[in-house]
This record gives C-alpha cells, structure tokens and sequence, in this order.
C-alpha cells in the first residue's frame, strides 16, 4: 500500500519558497494517482468476482425452475389425423387427441416417441428406444484374435468364412448365381474347441458391426423383458448395418419346447419367439448375419435349427493329431521353447485335449520353467503341465459324482 495524502507535509509556512510547495503540491499528486490505481485494480477484481456470482445465481435459478416444472410423460404417436395427432400415453395406456404446430407434425410419424405435459400436450419428440443394455453389447474394438490364431478346424473356419464374410464382402457373387446368401451358422461341439475363437476372429475381419451377446443376458425375470431386449439387439443391428449378431450359449433360450407352466419356463418360451420371429419373420432381416454357439446341441429347439434361420449347422470337434499339433505352435510362438520340444509327440501325448486344454498345457509349461529359474521350457514341462492338467480333470469328476 502506498503513502496516503495526510503522509505528506504540505509547507505552507511563510518561510518556504514557492518551489518547495509546487515539489510538496506534485508528490501529492503523485500519492492521489497511485490510490486512484490501487482501487481501479480493486473495482475490475469486484466486478469479475460479481459476475461469476452473477452467473452462479443464473444457474441455480434455472435449476430451481427446472426443479418446480411437472414432469413430462412418454407417449407413442397413433395416428396423424386433420383434427391433430392421437397419442397413447405409456403406463395407463390412456389415448388423447391433440394439436401440434405444423412444424413439429413433419417430424412425427406413428409409434414416434414424445414427451407430453400434464394436459396431454406434445412438447417435443423423442429418440427412439434403445435399451442400453442392447447399446453395451455393441462391440467398439475389434477383438485382438485372427484365424491365424485358430488352428486344427480349417473346414469349419471355411464354412464359417463363406456364410458369414463373403455375403458382406461380395454381395455379387450371390446376385450372380441369383441365390439368397446363407443367413446364419450354428457352432456346436465339445467346450473348448474354437467356437467363440470363430466368432472373434470374424468380428476382427470384417468392417461389419458386430453385437455380441449370451444366452443368458436374455433371461429376465419380468414378463417380456427378455422379448423387448431381444427386439432392441435386433433394431440396433437394423441400425447399424451390415451386422454380426453373435450370440453364445443360445442353449440358454432356444432349449427344446416343453410343457411346464411355471412363470420362469414361460418367459423363457417368450424370449425365445421373439428370437424365432427375428431372425426369419414377416419382415426382412436385411444385412444382418447370425453367429450362435452351444455345446449342448441335443438341447436346443427343432424351430431354430431350422434353414432360413441357421442354413449352416457346423459341428465343432476336438481337434485331432495334425490339428493338436498347429495349436501347439499357435501357442508356443512368442514362447522360448528349447530344441529338444517334439510337437509331434506332444499332440500324440495329449489324445483327448480340445483346443483350450492345449493352450493351458502351454501357460502351466511356462510357469514350471519359471518356479524352476528358467526362461526356456523344456519338453519335460510340457509332459509334466498335461498330468497337471490330467489330474485336475479326474478330480473335477470326481467332485461331480459325488454331489450328482
């Protein structure tokens, strides 16, 4: 802070010259300045504190309007008639008639969502309804898996390739010969033998939307809400075509028909027409391709297996020597295996092992060569990894027998 005025003596003493008061006249200029600075810097730091008190205020006060408004209601457009639109409000099912201006009329069609006050009137349109759980299954990322990654089930890789890549990579192949291209293949088999793989690498092949989801995401416990996700999944692939719908575990809700009339049996049943009417109804399906997989084949519904819903059925084996073998080395690439490995004697070694059992041969090798202080693993860590795995298998069994 600087000098105030009262700080500086004025001689207005007879004695002093006319030049001393003119020099004690300007240094108290020089003080009033200085305060005149000082409290202009003052008055813009008020002026900028009030105004971001100012807009603190508009907002709340926005808020706080917001806050005494009534709620709006959804409502689904019936009808556009001359006299207005007829609206069906959600809930109470209540019908209304009422007007809208022409500009908001070119925007609504029926089943279009709106948003209607108290007295029924339109006050602006709605998206429409997606359940976001339909949005969540979307795959953003393409999965890191290749079909070089996939080893022992070339045939099926290849079915799978022309049912599902071609018709979205070269629609005129099909236009050509004048077929309708295959809508959807079936993967069945043993567990752990490349089903979902499959899927995976389709999904990183093609530039198609790819959906994803588990039969038993489908099971709700609410009247028609496993239905209503169903419609959702296949809306939202509408949306985004060309698709890919993978749906794994479908056994969970295409199992074969029966005649329990408990609740949980008859959603289920519900869920699964939906399916059904989805993937071959009235209406086209369009650029959608249906990927499913089920280890429990037997089970599943002879409404779905189906042509026109599934046109392809492929079966899914355990792989067999040659196949056991190329899993091997699909697994073992970014590994430091010593020379002495023989992948030859190691997929005779391993005779029942699916795909997933190889591959966790391949993981326990590793972690005996790293208690061992090694980084290179050796054929007797792979031989030891499969009793491992062996043994766990047999007590598995074991546990199941006895609570069976």
């Amino acid at each position: 802070m600087t000098d105030t005025v009262d700080d500086v003596e004025l001689p207005y003493d007879e004695d002093a010259s006319q030049q001393e008061k003119i020099n004690a006249l300007q240094e108290r200029l020089e003080v009033l300045e200085s305060q005149n600075e000082e409290m202009r810097d003052k008055l813009l730091d008020a002026n900028a504190e009030n105004n971001k008190y100012q807009q603190k205020l508009e907002r709340l006060t926005h808020e706080n309007k917001k806050l005494k408004q009534s709620p709006l209601f959804v409502a689904t457009v019936q009808e556009l008639t001359d006299e207005g639109v007829i609206i069906k409000q959600h809930g109470n099912n209540q019908e209304a008639l009422t007007e809208v201006t022409d500009e908001m009329r070119e925007d609504l069609e029926p089943d279009s969502r709106v948003a209607v006050n108290n007295s029924l009137s339109i006050v602006k349109s709605l998206d429409d309804e997606t359940d976001v759980r339909a949005r969540v299954m979307q795959v953003d990322q393409s999965p890191d898996v290749t079909y070089q990654d996939i080893g022992g089930i070339e045939e099926q890789m290849e079915e799978v390739r022309e049912t599902v890549e071609m018709p979205l990579k070269n629609p005129e192949m099909f236009e050509d010969v004048g077929i309708d291209p295959p809508s959807g293949v079936l993967l069945h088999g043993p567990p752990g033998t490349g089903k979902t793989m499959l899927a995976k690498a389709v999904a990183n092949q093609t530039d198609a939307t790819f959906i994803k989801m588990a039969g038993s995401e489908l099971v709700h416990k609410f009247i028609g809400e496993g239905a209503k996700l169903v419609r959702d999944l296949f809306d939202l692939a509408r949306q985004e075509e060309p698709a890919v719908v993978f749906i794994d575990e479908i056994d969970a809700i295409a199992a074969k028909r029966t005649e329990s009339k408990t609740s949980g049996d008859a959603e289920v049943q519900r869920t699964m027409m939906q399916l059904l009417s989805e993937m071959d109804g009235f209406e086209d399906r369009g650029e959608i391709r249906i990927i499913a997989a089920t280890n429990r084949f037997d089970m599943l519904d002879r409404a779905i297996l189906r042509p026109g819903r599934f046109d392809r059925l492929i079966e899914v084996p355990k792989p067999n020597a040659e196949g056991r073998e190329q899993i091997f080395q699909i697994h073992t690439r970014d590994m430091n295996v010593s020379d002495d490995v023989d992948w030859a004697a190691l997929a005779e070694m391993a005779s029942e092992a699916s795909g997933a059992d190889v591959k966790a041969i391949c993981t326990e090798a590793g972690m005996f060569a790293i208690r061992d202080d090694r980084t290179e693993v050796r054929m007797e860590d792979f031989e030891e990894a499969w009793e491992k795995i062996q043994k766990e298998a047999d007590e598995d069994e074991d546990v199941s027998k006895t609570f069976a």
